[in-house]
């Protein structure tokens, strides 16, 4: 018997990744922000050479089982390099990124499972500078991108996907063997990654950057989150250092929040109940039941949250929205 399974990350820049003076580029031209992949992809060769993201890696592998073990494996996955609009106004021109080779470390092996690992990704296509702390001081180079992904495949037929490492920047969504949105990368750090990750402290070198990963939002707060970020009023962004706390469990409060980046834990009298990630919408319980804050919302990373006012959101909404969100009850 043969078992077939996969996953997927699609590599992405949203425009709330993008810090200070480096939004120039993206707000005036050349270079260009880019829209949230779909939640289902389809056609990934298609997908790479759109524009529409800038990395792919698909880990595919294989095991075949006789008598309940496995006797035969194999890799079969690979990276797609995606592609770069540069220019102005609708005059574009499509760049590809410079891919750097798969690293596929040697399958750990057994009787009854098969774990893969691969690592794709590569260079931008626009050079950005970094400072060195050696004449020239400052060099210009494209940064990298990747994803470090790992496959577990069992003699029963059940795989287990794994985000090992992953660049802090840009945004990473993880896919299953469906390619429907399962993960997401939870935190991009873009300073780090234009001034620091280069060389040694790449998986090309001798280090991979840790990934938080966290679960999807669902698909009523991915709605909602499109009228929140492009709707007629413009949300006010707050960052959050790690540790400090957005709200307090019983205080007053009328706004609404979209996590865009980073990992928030939701306390309730003082348990953690649950770790959430970008494109969660919290805070609208207290919009509905008295005015006051039933959890302490507390950034477990550096997070970035938009606040919006209720008004932006029906009422209708707000509702089905809080019915999933009583997880002290769950």
């Amino acid at each position: 018997m043969r078992y077939e399974s996969s996953t997927t990350s699609v590599s992405w820049i949203p425009s709330e990744a993008i810090p200070g003076m480096m939004r120039l580029p993206f707000d005036l031209g050349p270079v260009h922000y880019d829209d949230p992949p779909s939640d289902q992809l389809t056609d990934i060769e298609a997908l790479s050479r759109s524009g529409a993201v800038r990395f792919i890696n698909q880990l595919r592998a294989w095991v075949e089982v006789e008598n309940g073990w496995i006797v035969r494996h194999g890799h079969s996955g690979r990276g797609w390099i995606g592609k770069t609009k540069l220019g102005f106004g609708s005059r574009k021109i499509l760049f590809s990124a410079i891919g750097m080779r798969d690293l596929q470390s040697e399958p750990e092996v057994g009787k009854l499972s098969v774990r893969f690992v691969q690592t794709s990704g590569g260079r931008v296509a626009m050079p950005l500078p970094r400072k060195l702390n050696r004449p020239p001081f400052v060099q210009v180079m494209p940064p990298l991108v990747w994803t470090t992904l790992a496959l577990t495949i069992n003699a029963d037929g059940s795989s287990q996907a794994e985000v090992v490492g992953a660049s802090p920047f840009p945004r990473h969504w993880i896919y299953d063997d469906s390619l429907r949105l399962a993960n997401k990368v939870a935190v991009t750090d873009f300073k780090s990654w234009s001034g620091d990750i280069f060389g040694e402290r790449t998986p090309w070198g001798a280090e991979d950057s840790p990934a938080f990963v966290t679960e999807v939002e669902t698909a009523l707060e991915r709605e909602l989150s499109q009228t929140i970020m492009r709707g007629g009023t413009k949300p006010t962004i707050r960052k959050l250092k790690s540790g400090e706390a957005l709200v307090e469990q019983g205080q007053a409060g009328d706004e609404l929040f979209l996590l865009l980046d980073g990992v928030l834990s939701v306390d309730v009298d003082g348990k953690a109940l649950a770790e959430v990630g970008p494109g969660a919408i919290l805070g609208e319980r207290a919009l509905l039941e008295g005015g006051k804050r039933t959890a302490t919302l507390r950034a477990l990373t550096p997070a970035r949250i938009a606040v919006a006012s209720a008004d932006q959101i029906s009422p209708e909404a707000l509702a089905e929205l809080a019915s999933g969100h009583r997880r002290e009850e769950n």
